[in-house]
């Protein structure tokens, strides 16, 4: 299940099913596609999830069925990163798989103590989404990108805050209000200065 609230300046998607580790089916990737691409006038958009794991990416059996392979992993990161506003994922713990690529996809990355970030592509036979190897690269560098993608390993919070990997680290009483605390300037601004700002750094990094 995925709960979406949007009240015009902010949108927070929740994934919950926290007795499956916030696993997703089909519908439930689609619904977060949905929810992000309606959220395009939206100042900010903040991902989180229920529970003390973000997500541990695609439902094992709907994994079985094809659901690894769907174009709408790369159909959320996509949407995601084309956002206009500040996006941000809010992680209440661990981030697996292809859940992987919408946090990647994200502005900023906070989380609490104890969340570990992995992508078994490696192991579990599959290619990374197309467009994650990129962007995990931009944010750790060449051999920590091959570290998690070529040689599996699980990183620590402490490890991935070091690499850059997250941006913040906070108690999880505090995530969601810190989370909205960080979107309260491009909130209070018009949409055409968030833009502005953002495609400036877009432009600087080319």
């Amino acid at each position: 299940m995925i709960d979406i609230q949007n009240d015009g300046t902010l949108c927070t998607l929740t994934i919950n099913r926290p007795d499956r580790a916030n696993s997703l089916t089909s519908d439930m990737l689609e619904a977060l596609c949905v929810g992000v691409e309606d959220a395009r006038a939206a100042r900010a958009v903040i991902l989180t999830g229920v529970g003390k794991v973000f997500s541990a990416g695609a439902d094992l059996e709907a994994a079985k069925a094809g659901l690894a392979l769907s174009p709408l992993w790369e159909r959320l990161s996509g949407a995601i990163a084309r956002h206009p506003g500040l996006t941000i994922a809010a992680l209440n713990g661990t981030v697996a798989g292809g859940a992987m690529g919408m946090v990647l996809a994200c502005d900023l990355r906070i989380a609490v103590p104890g969340t570990k970030m992995f992508y078994p592509v490696m192991k579990l036979g599959f290619l990374p989404q197309p467009s994650d190897p990129a962007r995990l690269l931009a944010l750790v560098g060449t051999s920590r990108t091959k570290m998690i993608l070529l040689a599996g390993q699980k990183i620590t919070t402490d490890e991935a805050k070091t690499w850059g990997l997250i941006d913040e680290v906070c108690d999880p009483e505090m995530l969601m209000d810190r989370a909205k605390a960080l979107t309260d300037d491009v909130c209070g601004a018009t949409a055409e200065h968030t833009r502005a700002i953002k495609g400036m750094i877009a432009q600087a990094l080319l």
